[in-house]
């Protein structure tokens, strides 16, 4: 296939504007490219490689003219949408949490489970963007030394939220050093120069969702139901980027020095592990940046089994976008697509 005839849904939000980006950067083949988004943002322009776009509104019409959806909105539209678009022969890769457990539907990280899409009946999900770096970190460790247990505290940016959210940050920022009251609309608390252990809503077990999505999305993608895990989801004061700490159980022990060398050979995955000397992952150095960065890697001294690491990727790039254009990348290689004659 020369080209792809590709819609973006949600163009205009946080991860549809880094979304189209990183389409410029990879140069994917595009036949045609339709942006698509809500209603108060239609009849905006847009610019991608050099090329004014006019966002749309999304039809059936236009979800008939194309091979790849892929939508960045919330769970309501995905799925308005998703069904609809695979209907028609296209294939949907959406980034909510609509689909991403339903067992008719891949969960896919590329590097760890691209061989599910074989199985996609035109809707692939993308994980949560807390998930597929963990996921990145755990696969070629687990593929050689099983995880049997695993505990996770994120640290999480106010971008996972939305680009109001950031520009609530950045007010709220100036709003306390400016010593004024601080408005709060995103958040139940103030987040600037604070700490929310509130990411979604909680659920009757006093997890948050945030939190569930990591045990449930995790197993998935790993096929590894078994594996007990425990998280905690807090939202900081970041942009972008977000942070984990994360203490993990293998069946039997394994040395730092040999998680070192996995890792560092696992594509995707970059290790920055030299904490005497102050170096190790952050999230300033991550934004921007497609790899998950891994540091802080130790023997996890309350277990004989353990090892502590602590893991940190832009969460709209390959928490999101990346991902997105990576399952695409994946799928044309594969010749995946679905109803291959309807091309021109």
């Amino acid at each position: 296939m020369n080209g792809c005839r590709i819609a973006v849904i949600g163009a205009t939000g946080a991860v549809g504007r880094v979304f189209l980006r990183i389409l410029e950067e990879r140069s994917f083949p595009i036949e045609t490219l339709r942006l698509c988004a809500s209603e108060r943002s239609v009849g905006k322009s847009l610019t991608v490689n050099g090329r004014q776009h006019i966002v749309e509104p999304v039809t059936e019409q236009l979800l008939g003219e194309i091979d790849v959806a892929f939508i960045s909105a919330n769970s309501g539209v995905s799925r308005d949408v998703a069904p609809v678009a695979a209907r028609l022969g296209a294939i949907a890769i959406d980034d909510s949490s609509a689909f991403r457990m339903d067992p008719a539907v891949p969960l896919v990280v590329p590097e760890v489970n691209a061989d599910d899409l074989r199985d996609h009946r035109g809707i692939v999900a993308i994980p949560n963007c807390t998930t597929t770096p963990l996921v990145m970190a755990l696969k070629p460790l687990h593929d050689l030394n099983p995880v049997t247990r695993l505990v996770v505290a994120t640290y999480q940016s106010v971008t996972g939220t939305g680009a109001p959210a950031l520009e609530e940050l950045m007010t709220q920022s100036r709003q306390v050093l400016d010593g004024q009251l601080v408005e709060m609309l995103q958040y139940p608390h103030q987040i600037a120069f604070n700490a929310l252990p509130e990411v979604e809503s909680f659920t009757d077990n006093g997890y948050s969702t945030e939190e569930m999505k990591i045990v449930d999305e995790t197993r998935k993608i790993m096929h590894a139901p078994e594996i007990q895990i425990s998280a905690t989801c807090v939202r900081i004061p970041v942009a972008v980027s977000h942070s984990a700490a994360v203490h993990v159980e293998f069946a039997h022990p394994i040395e730092p020095g040999a998680v070192r060398e996995i890792l560092s050979g696992f594509p995707g995955v970059t290790v920055v592990d030299d904490p005497h000397s102050s170096v190790y992952p952050m999230p300033i150095d991550a934004e921007g940046h497609d790899a998950v960065f891994v540091g802080r890697i130790r023997r996890d001294i309350s277990h004989p089994n353990g090892i502590a690491m602590w893991i940190v990727a832009d969460n709209l790039r390959k928490g999101a976008g990346l991902n997105a254009i990576q399952i695409a990348e994946e799928i044309l290689s594969r010749e995946l697509l679905p109803a291959p004659g309807r091309r021109v």
